[in-house]
């Protein structure tokens, strides 16, 4: 491991810290993000909810910070505790954010945090705008990039006259990406068969409905691709990686469970081309929909920030978007090479219960017929205690798997030490 960390040449001085806003303490793209830059000789710091998460659980981690969050703290109090660990850290950091809130809070307050960090500097609007559905639809429509139909209904009687025009189904998503900060609208992506169904939903929406009404793209004629890309405040994208989602939790509309790298030009170029017209900087995990009905890949996503499932991406030279960041934002050259096609990443406590869904109803887009070579997002040879205590904090949400699990199936039949 050390003689990789020479080859590509990083800064093993300057530490990262792995920065998250409320309560999620099961996230494998925390835990990736240590062991990357931790292989390589790079002191790794997180924010953790307590003791005894994953993250907190890895041989590579240098520190942990326990401090509990929800994402509805006052931005000061935020900014301020961000302060408080890089003075306990002692040295500049390069800051990995893995929620929108914490991108978001980084960038709107750049100035406060520039002393003690390091981050790609960006318009402070842009990430809170790309994570925003409604603000991701404005700057799709303003560049020319293909996104599905939309409408943002502000009150009751506009769902209604929706109701009357819209064809069925439809989905339902929160329109803004903060929905830790207040009760959300509606629990995630929410498919609605007909007229009657939305007007009975929107009931419990409010006088100001936070909600966004999408066209559905039928999953039997549509695949879904990701894409994650580390670019710099000169345009320049400094790696870009493609793949297609095969499986997800919960089914068809939730986090990646399954997940294969494969070639593909003509939406690197479409998405390098959107990061550059938009003025994006840093890290970014996209969602993109081919619907075969057009032949057009449709944005879903921009989520201004490392995706859970990034180590599924690595060129040739060793280099994930995470790796990219570090060696550019210390003056390092990031090196270039082909992403390693036909890669699988899969994650383990969720995969199997989206696996067994996935078989009850529609199956979701093919990956090649034999992997090329598979990362595991929790056991590593090298480090295995994360994958261990992964197991040990998933027995209620085991339990809940199981349940969402039996729902899914009769869906697919008709269906549609604390710091504070």
């Amino acid at each position: 491991m050390a003689r990789r960390g020479v080859r590509l040449g990083v800064d093993r001085s300057v530490p990262g810290l792995i920065v998250k806003i409320g309560r999620y303490p099961l996230h494998h793209g925390g835990v990736g993000a240590i062991r990357s830059l931790g292989r390589l000789g790079v002191p790794v710091y997180a924010v953790t909810e307590d003791r005894f998460t994953p993250a907190a659980a890895s041989r590579y981690l240098a520190g942990r910070f326990v401090w509990p969050t929800t994402g509805r703290e006052d931005p000061r109090r935020l900014v301020d505790g961000l302060l408080r660990i890089g003075r306990r850290i002692g040295r500049p950091a390069v800051l990995f954010p893995t929620d929108e809130e914490a991108a978001v809070l980084i960038a709107e307050h750049a100035a406060e945090l520039a002393g003690s960090f390091l981050f790609p500097r960006v318009d402070p609007a842009l990430p809170r705008r790309l994570a925003s559905k409604q603000g991701l639809h404005e700057l799709c429509a303003a560049h020319g990039v293909p996104t599905p139909a939309a409408a943002f209904p502000r009150s009751y009687a506009e769902i209604a006259a929706y109701a009357d025009r819209a064809r069925f189904p439809v989905v339902a998503k929160n329109r803004e990406a903060f929905v830790r900060r207040s009760r959300p609208a509606v629990a995630g992506t929410t498919r609605i068969g007909g007229p009657d169904r939305l007007l009975d939903l929107a009931r419990d929406w409010g006088p100001r409905p936070a909600v966004i009404l999408q066209e559905y793209l039928p999953g039997e004629q549509a695949e879904d691709w990701i894409v994650h890309a580390c670019c710099d405040e000169h345009g320049a994208v400094r790696v870009l990686f493609t793949g297609v989602k095969v499986r997800s939790w919960p089914p068809y509309a939730g986090m990646t469970a399954c997940a294969y790298v494969v070639d593909n030009p003509q939406l690197a170029a479409m998405t390098g081309d959107f990061v550059r017209s938009v003025g994006f900087a840093g890290i970014a995990d996209l969602d993109w929909r081919l619907d075969r009905r057009d032949g057009r890949y449709k944005l879903l996503d921009f989520n201004p920030r490392m995706g859970a499932q990034f180590r599924l991406f690595e060129n040739t030279a060793g280099v994930d978007v995470v790796r990219a960041q570090h060696l550019a934002l210390t003056g390092r050259p990031v090196p270039e090479g082909a992403q390693r096609a036909g890669h699988r990443f899969v994650v383990e406590n969720i995969d199997l219960p989206a696996r067994l869904a996935y078989r009850r109803g529609r199956t979701g887009p093919h990956g090649p017929a034999r992997a090329a070579g598979t990362e595991l997002a929790w056991f590593a040879g090298d480090d295995p205690l994360p994958f261990f205590t992964m197991l040990a904090r998933s027995v209620g949400p085991g339990a809940r798997h199981l349940v969402q699990l039996r729902r899914a199936g009769r869906r697919a039949g008709t269906a549609g030490g604390r710091f504070t």
